[in-house]
């Protein structure tokens, strides 16, 4: 079996299901927060703050980005291996790139706890 260290996962079936459970885990938080918007008739920033404060939102949110990591991560690696041949150029490009997704995970956090 041939394994490779850019991967997130174990196993390209290890990948397949990461990505797909990540995509439902962010499907149904768009899902959640459209229907946060429908039911909101007039939103300020004094319910949008009362609605990033209840802690299952909190939960929630968290558990998306960490769903968007995921998925983020998978996805990279997977373009960038088909698409860009030099291992060099690939290797700092996925790097950076997943740098800068981990950036936005832990600004995410931070925001979100700071709420």
């Amino acid at each position: 079996m041939v394994t490779n260290a850019g991967t997130l996962g174990r196993t390209g079936v290890h990948d397949y299901v990461l990505v797909r459970a990540s995509a439902v885990v962010m499907t149904l938080y768009v899902l959640f927060l459209v229907g946060f918007l429908v039911i909101t008739p007039d939103l300020t920033y004094a319910t949008w703050t009362a609605f990033f404060s209840n802690l299952g939102v909190k939960v929630f949110t968290l558990l998306t980005l960490i769903s968007l990591l995921a998925h983020a991560w998978i996805g990279l690696w997977q373009v960038l291996t088909d698409y860009v041949k030099p291992t060099g150029l690939r290797i700092v490009l996925q790097f950076v790139l997943n740098i800068i997704a981990f950036a936005y995970v832990i600004s995410g956090f931070v925001i979100l706890w700071g709420v």
